[in-house]
């Protein structure tokens, strides 16, 4: 094959490392394939100075790089998948997700602490509202910090503010090969993840026949259902709200378990559920696990935090 595929990618070292393991994954599958990066700033890295939910949201890393597809300037995209809200840009798909890295959240201490072992008042740093509620929920008592920046940069800022230890995706930690900051390893019965934590998401043209094909053999079946029924919960969920938002399904012998959770940045009111359901059902199962938490309390939440403008909670 004498072809070259262009990948639009963010220029944050994490970024990159997801464009360059696509770029191996296609290279190894398709003898002569060439592949090239298109590094692109967003405003999401631009604006470091405010938190992501006053500035519009996480769709500020995605918006541009979508449109360097839609422009011709790149032939696919590679996003972290919980960066994206649930409607695509008319034109554009997702064509692929390859096989799900850790969805965990860590804890990362510089002193070695466990979140239970925090002592009282304990400054955490997150830029998460939807970990932010977690951690307020479990400890009223902990101060919470605002990290923004890239991994390496949260985890220096850590440091370098005195903080007791910050909260971070384990599958970023492991991908950039800093697993030795992880004190704490979070279940999901504790931290439960954002929808599409952990997994790689391949934007391509729709009508880009050729590079669907090149990218079939990327897909990962039992994480495809699993996002779906995840970004189904979403898509019901969203319409505008920045608030805490979490999602996480897993696959199991053909069936789906999907749990959720909305709640306030506070962390005073958490609505949490789950269902499960034949992997057929993925999408519907999301639909319904939405309704069950719009019916218990939710709702209200939204409601009380408009509607104008979704952010997706890292």
């Amino acid at each position: 094959m004498s072809r070259t595929v262009r990948i639009a990618t963010r220029q944050s070292p994490l970024a990159l490392w997801q464009a360059r393991h696509v770029g191996a994954l296609l290279s190894s599958r398709h003898a002569g394939l060439e592949v090239a990066l298109v590094e692109m700033t967003t405003e999401g890295d631009r604006f470091l100075s405010a938190p992501l939910s006053a500035v519009g949201g996480k769709g500020l890393f995605v918006k541009e790089i979508e449109q360097a597809l839609i422009d011709g300037r790149a032939d696919i995209a590679v996003h972290s998948l919980k960066d994206m809200t649930s409607v695509m840009p008319e034109g554009l798909m997702l064509a692929t997700v390859p096989e799900r890295e850790d969805p965990r959240d860590a804890f990362c201490s510089p002193s070695g602490l466990t979140l239970d072992s925090l002592p009282k008042g304990a400054r955490v740093g997150t830029s998460s509202l939807r970990r932010s509620c977690i951690l307020r929920s479990r400890r009223p008592d902990l101060e919470i910090v605002s990290l923004r920046g890239n991994v390496q940069t949260r985890l220096q800022k850590t440091r370098d503010l005195g903080l007791a230890g910050a909260m971070l995706a384990s599958a970023g930690l492991k991908r950039l090969g800093l697993e030795r900051e992880i004190t704490e390893v979070l279940s999901p019965d504790v931290s439960l993840p954002a929808v599409g934590q952990g997994v790689l998401a391949i934007q391509c043209r729709v009508d880009d026949a050729e590079v669907r094909a090149l990218l079939a053999p990327l897909e990962d079946a039992k994480t495809r259902v699993a996002v779906t029924a995840e970004r189904a919960l979403l898509a019901k969920l969203e319409g505008g709200c920045t608030v805490p938002l979490a999602g996480h399904a897993t696959v199991t012998d053909g069936v789906v378990h999907l749990r959720g959770l909305v709640g306030r940045p506070d962390g005073s009111k958490v609505v949490r559920g789950e269902v499960r359901g034949p992997v057929e059902k993925a999408h519907a199962l999301g639909e319904a696990l939405a309704d069950d938490l719009l019916s218990r309390g939710a709702q209200e939440i939204l409601r009380d935090f408009g509607r104008t403008g979704y952010t997706p909670n890292s």
